[in-house]
């Protein structure tokens, strides 16, 4: 089959125009099926990063949104003297949004001797002494860093926050690496905000042997009479609450993938369908040459298969190379979902893109291979 490949690819570009416009087509389509699968790929690698995590969120009871939740920063301190608590530490979180956006930009404050147990940090640049020393100090996220165009030394303002970047980071968390990393006392002491000696949530680190849901049966007990009520979740269970209704718009979105491949299924057919009645002639001096039906119905279905192939191509360099370079994240209250571009992402877009190509060509391949010559030469 391989030594006909030439003759498929001279067949191609004989309609170049209508071969272009085809693959141009199934490159949108794979382009947006793309994007919408990469969110996916970050809500499932967020997902799957929650459930092997031992944390649990205390947040204030019957608060929603970050701003609304403010809970006694002693409560870590307490919480910590508890059984099956490794280590406690409370967040502040200030953000430019609360709302569903794609410009969520999310400061999470922290006592400078905690951030280092409680998030899995790598610094890329600067260093840890300079965050610790200094109060306005930031460590930022390279995904924010790099969709902010955001580097050591230089300052940066949201809202009524300025802080001074002293360090890009990353994570084995992708989420993490949308984040601003600052120091719990800055946050508190933001013009306007009046939550010194407040937290926005308490970050516990349980120990091996202990069981979630006990430990934060057990925090909520013991806040239950006190000042302000809590809420205390495992930390899967918490941001999946969060995200409930931008999980329900991902799962609308996959009807959109699933357009896109219906769509590289009627480019692709559409086109081969047209090549092969533009070539009934043609197909029946083959078959006088002695090319069998099954030989020509490989062809026609290589040549489906080649069109759905480059569209797909084309659609998944240009969505990597987007999503690669723009890091791009979704979020709500504080809570964000990367789009990532992922080996599966590639994988599954060639995947789709193979299995459209062969189904497409499917009619159009087995019209060739079951024409008869006689009408074909007439024709």
């Amino acid at each position: 089959m391989i030594r006909y490949l030439p003759y498929v690819f001279k067949n191609l570009w004989r309609h170049r125009a209508r071969t272009l416009l085809t693959v141009s087509g199934a490159a949108v389509a794979i382009f947006v099926f793309a994007v919408v699968s990469s969110l996916q790929e970050g809500l499932d690698q967020l997902t799957a990063s929650q459930q092997a995590d031992r944390r649990l969120i205390v947040f204030q009871a019957n608060r929603f949104c970050p701003s609304t939740s403010k809970l006694p920063e002693d409560y870590a301190h307490q919480i910590q003297k508890m059984p099956g608590v490794k280590d406690a530490a409370p967040v502040k979180v200030f953000m430019n949004n609360c709302r569903a956006s794609l410009d969520v930009v999310v400061f999470h404050g922290l006592p400078a001797d905690k951030l280092r147990v409680a998030r899995d940090l790598q610094l890329l640049s600067g260093n840890w002494a300079d965050f610790e020393s200094r109060r306005d100090g930031a460590i930022v996220g390279r995904a924010i860093a790099a969709r902010r165009g955001l580097q050591v030394g230089q300052r940066f303002s949201i809202a009524a926050a300025t802080v001074t970047v002293v360090g890009i980071c990353s994570s084995a968390v992708p989420a993490d690496e949308n984040f601003i990393f600052t120091h719990l006392e800055f946050l508190q002491r933001i013009p306007g905000l009046n939550s010194v000696g407040t937290a926005t949530q308490i970050e516990v680190l349980l120990n091996d042997d202990a069981q979630l849901s006990q430990v934060a049966t057990a925090i909520d007990e013991k806040f239950r009479a006190g000042t302000v009520g809590t809420n205390t979740r495992p930390l899967g269970v918490f941001q999946l609450s969060v995200l409930g209704d931008l999980i329900e718009l991902i799962g609308l979105l996959r009807y959109l993938a699933l357009a896109c491949v219906a769509l590289v299924l009627a480019l692709v057919g559409t086109t081969t369908l047209m090549a092969v009645q533009d070539r009934v002639r043609e197909f029946a001096v083959l078959q006088t040459l002695g090319f069998s039906g099954p030989l020509i119905f490989r062809l026609v279905l290589s040549e489906s298969v080649i069109l759905s192939m480059a569209g797909g191509a084309a659609g998944l360099l240009i969505a990597t190379t987007l999503l690669k370079t723009g890091n791009l994240a979704i979020g709500t209250e504080g809570v964000l979902v990367p789009f990532l571009a992922t080996t599966n992402l590639i994988v599954t877009g060639l995947g789709v893109s193979l299995i459209a190509g062969l189904v497409a060509g499917l009619s159009p391949a087995w019209t060739a291979a079951c024409a008869e010559i006689v009408p074909g030469l007439r024709g």
